[in-house]
């Protein structure tokens, strides 16, 4: 299960980004990966739920991350960076029976494989403050 999850997450991250320099819609994108890049059966549920969670929140998940990063305005941050960031982000403040710890530590590992030397202390900041700070759902603060 916690392997799955993982690489959920990795492609989860794959899929933001390439819809991101893309700019194509989150359910071909996704079909892409799930047809012909990735066709392994028992990742799709979380992956999507991620790539969709993600982009029905980015809004109010961009809001957060441009409050908790300090000094770095979002476009400043790599996009594998503020890909990873918004997974994290997406899970700390809309899924509950996710425990922070584990999306933090999840995040960590995603930005030490696919970010530079610096990626998994920059994402662990960020990630540790929010998840300090923001004990509730998103939604019932706006």
């Amino acid at each position: 299960m916690a392997i799955n999850r993982r690489k959920a997450r990795e492609l989860a991250l794959q899929i933001l980004y390439q819809i991101e320099l893309t700019q194509q819609p989150a359910n071909e994108v996704l079909l892409l990966f799930f047809s012909y890049l990735y066709p392994q059966k028992g990742l799709e549920d979380f992956t999507r739920r991620l790539v969709y969670g993600v982009k029905e929140h980015q809004q109010k998940i961009d809001q957060v991350l441009r409050q908790y990063s300090e000094n770095w305005s979002l476009e400043r941050i790599s996009a594998v960076d503020r890909n990873i960031l918004r997974i994290g982000i997406f899970e700390l403040l809309f899924c509950p029976d996710i425990p922070p710890k584990v999306s933090i530590n999840e995040a960590i590992e995603l930005g030490k494989k696919f970010g530079t030397e610096k990626s998994a202390a920059f994402i662990n900041g960020i990630l540790d403050k929010i998840a300090h700070i923001k004990k509730k759902p998103m939604e019932r603060n706006s």
